[in-house]
């Protein structure tokens, strides 16, 4: 995974004494180094307590071991163990993945622990001078060594070390919410959206710290299969799904259970071959078919949608056009087993009682707030002509509000509950001033999208006509991403407040 900057101590480091007199007045010591030399031969346990240091110089000692207890320095970027009589390391070792730089040279080492390769962020590690293993050696001396020898040991971790537990976290329970309205038609269903993560995003590179075999797809897709079915949802959106994988292993394995789907891959598919098709991702909606009957299907295109109605904005074609991102959008008739109450009577004069189920996977890029936030108004704008043109033909003379036919929405935004994309979903609207657009010159392009229409006057604001409610509020889902990194909620699950009701949610781990 990328690298933070990272400033190595300065070996011609100074020390100052903090004399009597500005100790009296208070004076706080702010040290985040510490260099113990002297041949010394054993640590203080009260060395632990230090956690707030940063570099620990221990070079040129007599220590033949290392407590376990220096895992306790949590924040040590620098560790210099050098010209020691040191004969193992402790397994924890490889607990303090705040390490940039790990000395050990000179020392009488012939193993070290599979946990060390735990060291993802490591840059520096120092070996020279010990009596290691020819294979150990082999590793350290090719070309990227420190790396390759730090993959090889993580990926044999979990081989050796007995102390892994591989216990299964249990399963998820549900946290209800209410109970259903038995006094109208009620149809009860239950939702998932997950991003499965491609095979070709799941590099050592970004998750540094976990082993090749596990980032494997083949060992992955059983998992997230596994995931999938034990949550038993009757709609499953996904993001990030590779072409291939839709047709030979998603489509493949859910129609067993009784599954059917509808997927498209981004828009840069178009232009490939059919052999690189195959590992372009995209978007993918399954629902049960003894529930829902698929009676319409579509795909919608944000860079071709910015294309139309740039309206002479440079920011809509070189930064929203040049994102190949897309959604897609089921409408679905619900069977009458699924409706609850037995009155069969249509609502508002409808023949078929219908969900429109709408799934996005927005850019990824921080640096690009802007552009998610127009790709969420295009989509809301796309799902708004699905559902007026399905309302109209369902009965001539519809006035074609938004609430006839409910919407699911379902999409990884890859954006933050503070955003100007979950601002815009949740308020129904967006300042054309505000920050995430970066002051750049989006107005006359974004009309386009607001609910007044092409065209319309947006009074400085761009709204939407959809009432929504995010299924997960006041902190019952602290996040939705989890890396070593990054935990935060970016996925979401947004229904017509006014046409849906969630009665219960997933717990989380």
């Amino acid at each position: 995974m990328p690298k933070e900057k990272y400033d190595p101590p300065d070996p011609r480091r100074m020390y100052t004494i903090m004399s009597s007199e500005e100790a009296a007045n208070g004076k706080k010591s702010n040290w985040a180094e510490l260099e113990i030399s002297g041949k010394v031969r054993s640590l203080s346990s009260s060395l632990w307590s230090l956690t707030h240091l940063t570099a620990l110089h221990l070079s040129d000692n007599s220590l033949s071991r290392i407590p376990s207890d220096i895992a306790k320095l949590h924040n040590l970027v620098y560790l210099d163990l050098s010209s020691n009589k040191i004969r193992s390391l402790p397994a924890e070792l490889g607990n303090m993945v705040s390490l940039r730089e790990l000395h050990l040279n000179n020392n009488l080492l012939r193993v070290l622990p599979f946990e060390l390769g735990k060291l993802f962020q490591l840059q520096t590690l120092g070996l020279k001078g010990n009596p290691l293993t020819q294979d150990i050696l082999n590793l350290y001396q090719e070309p990227d060594g420190t790396r390759r020898l730090l993959n090889y040991l993580l990926d044999n971790l979990a081989g050796t070390a007995k102390r892994i537990s591989t216990e299964q976290p249990p399963p998820r329970s549900w946290i209800m919410l209410q109970e259903p309205d038995r006094t109208r038609p009620t149809a009860l269903f239950s939702v998932m959206c997950y991003n499965v993560l491609c095979d070709k995003y799941a590099t050592r590179q970004l998750y540094g710290y976990c082993p090749s075999w596990a980032l494997n797809w083949e060992y992955r897709k059983k998992a997230i299969m596994q995931e999938i079915l034990n949550c038993n949802a009757d709609i499953i959106s996904l993001q990030e799904v590779e072409t291939e994988q839709y047709y030979s292993f998603f489509l493949t394995e859910l129609k067993e259970r009784g599954y059917n789907g509808f997927f498209s891959p981004k828009s840069r598919a178009r232009t490939m071959s059919e052999q690189e098709r195959k590992h372009v991702d995209g978007c993918a909606i399954f629902f049960k078919t003894e529930k829902f009957i698929l009676v319409q299907k579509h795909t919608v295109e944000f860079n071709q949608l910015a294309m139309a109605n740039s309206e002479g904005s440079e920011a809509m074609l070189n930064r929203v056009m040049t994102k190949d991102n897309i959604g897609v959008a089921v409408l679905l008739e619900l069977r009458k087993e699924l409706i609850e109450m037995s009155s069969g009577k249509p609502q508002l004069g409808m023949e078929k009682q219908l969900v429109l189920v709408a799934n996005a996977h927005m850019h990824w890029d921080p640096e690009y707030s802007d552009v998610k936030l127009v790709q969420t108004m295009m989509f809301l704008s796309e799902v708004k002509n699905i559902i007026d043109k399905a309302s109209r033909n369902l009965k001539p003379g519809l006035s074609g509000e938004l609430g006839t036919i409910p919407l699911v929405l379902c999409a990884d935004l890859n954006s933050l509950p503070d955003s100007g994309v979950v601002e815009y979903l949740s308020t129904g609207g967006v300042e054309t001033n505000h920050k995430d657009f970066k002051e750049l010159r989006y107005n006359e392009s974004l009309t386009n999208f607001s609910c007044n229409g092409k065209n319309g006057t947006t009074n400085g604001r761009i709204t939407h006509g959809f009432k929504l409610k995010s299924a997960y509020e006041n902190g019952l889902m602290p996040y939705t991403n989890y890396t070593f990194d990054f935990k935060r909620q970016q996925q979401y699950l947004i229904p017509n407040k006014t046409k849906n009701v969630w009665l219960s949610i997933g717990a989380f781990w």
